[in-house]
């Protein structure tokens, strides 16, 4: 029997956590405070890692600076000015982030199993093709499920904010969705449209939620936007700096975002 393209998927992806929205540890880093834990020397850990020993505490040094606490100490004496040794807060995060990656591990499995929903294809082949973050994984409880001859229509409560998504019948009976039954919403940056609060436009999208611009990132050609929802959420986009221009958005104004209910990808926990 001829497997088909769906059957065949699978997901993939590395766990990365973030710091008041700034590269914080994932596994490359973890690891290197496991190895300097192990031998109290940054230059051996270095070593160990095929890494250089400037590298490594370049790396030390931009994770000390985002924790409240530090995570690495230096200590008197060594050949490079002094050994290092773990705190008890470094300590503390390794064991914080391999917690977290045994549950990444189990929503990696979970989703695999949901990616049979062959509608949400191109979708899901942008969002696995990501590294995994908090950003636009959006935690909610489902108020609502209108169920039609093929789709459903979901709601989901997002602190306040309701947040429609359209799947499959059937993905609504695997993922176990029922009212009260909390879900996670997943949606590519690339996938939320910016408009003006008080721009008064008509459009096609299900979703329209507002809240105040919280931090504005410029690059060469594309501009990412936090948007800060009434509700407390975060919602990030991407998009054109021409766009971001044109809207004359500004850290502080209101915004709104648009998002299609075909491009909110739900999630269950295990």
């Amino acid at each position: 029997m001829t497997q088909t393209t769906e059957e065949g998927l699978e997901t993939s992806g590395t766990l990365r956590l973030d710091l008041n929205q700034h590269r914080f540890v994932g596994h490359g880093r973890i690891d290197l405070l496991r190895r300097i834990g192990e031998t109290g020397s940054i230059s051996q850990a270095a070593r160990s890692m095929a890494m250089s020993y400037k590298q490594a505490w370049d790396s030390v040094d931009a994770m000390n600076n985002l924790s409240a606490r530090p995570l690495v100490r230096r200590q008197a004496g060594g050949r490079h000015g002094g050994g290092t040794e773990l705190t008890d807060e470094g300590r503390r995060l390794i064991l914080v982030y391999e917690a977290a990656e045994q549950e990444h591990r189990r929503f990696l499995e979970r989703l695999s199993r949901s990616v049979q929903d062959f509608d949400h294809f191109q979708s899901l082949l942008g969002v696995l093709g990501m590294k995994v973050s908090t950003r636009n994984h959006l935690r909610g409880i489902v108020a609502a499920i209108k169920p039609g001859a093929v789709n459903a229509e979901v709601t989901l409560d997002i602190n306040g904010t309701p947040l429609v998504a359209i799947i499959t019948n059937e993905s609504v009976q695997s993922l176990g969705l029922a009212v009260g039954v909390e879900a996670f919403a997943l949606i590519k940056a690339s996938f939320v449209i910016l408009s003006t609060e008080d721009g008064g436009l008509r459009t096609s999208a299900r979703n329209r939620l507002c809240g105040t611009i919280e931090h504005i990132t410029e690059g060469a050609v594309n501009t990412e936007v936090v948007l800060a929802l009434d509700g407390g959420t975060r919602l990030t986009a991407m998009i054109t700096r021409e766009s971001a221009t044109e809207l004359g958005l500004a850290e502080g104004d209101r915004a709104c975002a648009l998002i299609k209910a075909p491009h909110v990808i739900l999630a269950v926990r295990d």
